[in-house]
């Protein structure tokens, strides 16, 4: 099982890793804190202080089309949002 699905690079996630060290993640829907936070250190080698997880469950929804009504289901996720330990950080744009 892959842990972490990708890193979530937005305007307030960015500003969150800048002023708290703190950085955020879409991660599997049954991985649990511990394996989070041992798979950020194995990824990207820092040291983490702790990690908090929120579960977005998804929402219906419709459009109007030429064709009719479409409707259905964005997908249920999970975030992990990682604080890391002072002195540490995690730079996404190194390999580009």
């Amino acid at each position: 099982m892959t842990v972490i699905m990708k890193p979530i690079i937005t305007e307030k996630m960015t500003q969150m890793g800048e002023k708290l060290n703190r950085y955020g993640f879409m991660v599997d829907l049954r991985a649990n804190k511990l394996q989070i936070k041992q798979a950020i250190k194995d990824l990207y080698g820092v040291d983490v202080a702790s990690v908090n997880t929120l579960v977005f469950s998804g929402k219906n929804k419709t459009r109007f089309t030429k064709s009719g009504v479409i409707s259905g289901r964005t997908s249920t996720y999970k975030k992990a949002i990682v604080t890391l330990a002072k002195g540490e950080t995690i730079d996404f744009y190194s390999n580009i």
